[in-house]
């Protein structure tokens, strides 16, 4: 019997734990950056938020998703009314009207300085830590993957306007099959 429960048990964990995202503070990614050069993507969360917990399980821990952000960024989580102090290209970013963890707060200073005014909200980062883009609203992982794909693989530096974003829809082919 015990043999029997240990292997239902074994047999329930999700296989999709296995494709979970390694995330990173920003100053990792910025770390990390320099010894391998690569993209960073920053998740502008809450706690307090539904459509980001539906992301976090649904979309960035799709193993295609996954796989695409581990291979290709550095992936980093940002509490964008927490508390944490950032230190971002010569500033130092706090939360000066943070009152507590169990309430929602002011939105921190790198969250207003980066622009995102909802969440959740990804902003993707060049090798220089330049911006790309940003992609804001709860989206699914067969909506993300062009975008993610394109980002990775610097196609978006070809793309100039609406019609060959449109061309580049048409010519992707999904790998996620929903």
């Amino acid at each position: 019997m015990k043999k029997l429960l240990i292997l239902l048990i074994l047999f329930l964990i999700p296989i999709s734990g296995f494709s979970q995202v390694h995330w990173m503070t920003l100053a990792q990614a910025i770390e990390a950056q320099k010894k391998e050069p690569k993209k960073i993507l920053i998740d502008f969360y809450a706690d307090w938020c539904a459509p980001c917990k539906e992301m976090e399980k649904k979309t960035y821990n799709h193993p295609e998703i996954a796989k695409i952000i581990n291979d290709s960024f550095y992936a980093v989580k940002f509490e964008s009314d927490g508390n944490e102090s950032i230190k971002f290209m010569g500033h130092t970013f706090t939360n000066p009207d943070f009152k507590s963890k169990k309430t929602k707060n002011s939105l921190h200073q790198f969250t207003r300085y980066m622009n995102i005014n909802m969440i959740p909200t990804m902003v993707f980062l060049d090798e220089n830590t330049d911006p790309i883009t940003s992609l804001s609203g709860f989206l699914k992982a067969k909506e993300v993957e062009p975008y993610f794909t394109m980002i990775a693989s610097n196609e978006y530096k070809n793309i100039k306007s609406r019609q060959e974003w449109e061309g580049y829809q048409k010519k992707f082919r999904s790998r996620i099959k929903e």
